[in-house]
């Protein structure tokens, strides 16, 4: 995963008491995003990671975004390192695998800890096969576990605020909406990310946050316009009620560029504009003002892997008392794939 923005201080979740209910987590992947997600499990007191397995002798180390904690540093060195997937699933003391290596794996992966009984996070993209995804949640549901894709923009604080304010009509209809996402073109596991036939390219690497939050705080678009290519691609989606969206994503050939994330959604009464790296980074405008949206006070601290983590974990201990659904489900990641398909279907490769 390239395409999040920078982590800041998690100040909505610490490091607390392992207790009784804690939910055990094995790691599999140890690149860029397999120690993001062990940074989110070390800021999390309701989970505790205890065992790791990296399938590759050259896992990514880098990424568009900052990520990582002390913490989290401390337990890479210190914690069991298993010999095989199999090995680590067959540890009762593990309940949750997190899935953090390359896409083409992660089918196989994910159902083998489905037979296990394991509960699952995997990183997005699940798989580039809608239908493999789709049947993946059918194993889920009948062995009782759940598996949760890992679309960490839904869960951005600063994001999960703007989905809210759409969704509930807080300042009117959405009138019309523009989201932008361009990063530097990996230079790391570049076998993997410039072979669209394994990554997707940036359409599915990058573009996939902007066509699965479109999808969350607006629903489904009935049409779809696409131009460019895997690696960088315009895409206008319009509404059955006349709202139109666009977002572009792209990996840029200079390796020095800035990573860019921004949104700009005009509703009726106001306009809410993010944008990455500014201080304050979400703004309300309105009747000819500007209003910040403050972390910390209007929405939570934290990014969105803590925030995802967390709320799987929770799904996890309700899960314990009864029945649970996973925060993000794997039929989400479908329609997803689906619409990212619509768009592949209209751009060059």
């Amino acid at each position: 995963m390239t395409g999040g923005p920078s982590a800041g201080k998690a100040g909505t979740v610490g490091v607390g008491t392992v207790g009784v209910g804690t939910v055990g987590v094995g790691i599999v992947g140890l690149g860029f995003m397999g120690r993001t997600h062990l940074a989110a499990y070390a800021g999390n007191a309701g989970a505790e990671v205890r065992a790791l397995f990296d399938p590759s002798t050259r896992a990514a180390t880098a990424g568009n975004l900052i990520t990582g904690s002390g913490a989290a540093d401390q337990l890479l060195a210190t914690l069991p390192r298993m010999e095989s997937f199999e090995a680590l699933l067959a540890r009762p003391d593990v309940h949750l695998v997190s899935i953090c290596t390359p896409t083409d794996t992660h089918v196989a992966l994910v159902r083998k800890a489905i037979a296990a009984g394991k509960h699952v996070l995997v990183e997005k993209p699940t798989s580039l096969d809608a239908d493999a995804i789709d049947a993946l949640a059918d194993e889920a549901d009948a062995a009782g576990v759940l598996v949760m894709p890992a679309h960490c923009m839904r869960f951005w604080p600063a994001w999960a605020w703007m989905a809210d304010a759409v969704r509930s009509r807080r300042f009117g209809r959405p009138l019309r909406a523009s989201f932008r996402r361009l990063g530097a073109q990996p230079s790391w596991s570049q076998d993997f990310y410039l072979d669209t036939s394994r990554s997707g390219g940036a359409l599915v690497d990058l573009h996939i946050h902007d066509a699965d939050f479109v999808r969350h705080a607006f629903g489904e678009p009935v049409e779809v316009a696409s131009s460019g290519t895997r690696m960088h691609v315009t895409s206008r989606y319009r509404f059955a009620d006349g709202l139109v969206v666009e977002a572009e994503g792209g990996w840029m050939e200079d390796p020095a560029f800035q990573f860019t994330m921004t949104a700009t959604i005009a509703c009726e009464k106001a306009v809410l504009d993010f944008q990455l790296g500014r201080t304050p980074e979400l703004l309300v405008r309105r009747d000819g003002a500007e209003h910040a949206v403050h972390a910390g006070t209007d929405y939570p601290l934290g990014t969105g892997y803590d925030h995802e983590v967390a709320a799987l974990v929770t799904a996890i201990a309700v899960a314990r008392g009864g029945k649970s659904a996973a925060p993000v489900g794997l039929r989400d990641a479908a329609a997803t794939q689906r619409l990212l398909d619509r768009e592949a279907a209209q751009i060059s490769s």
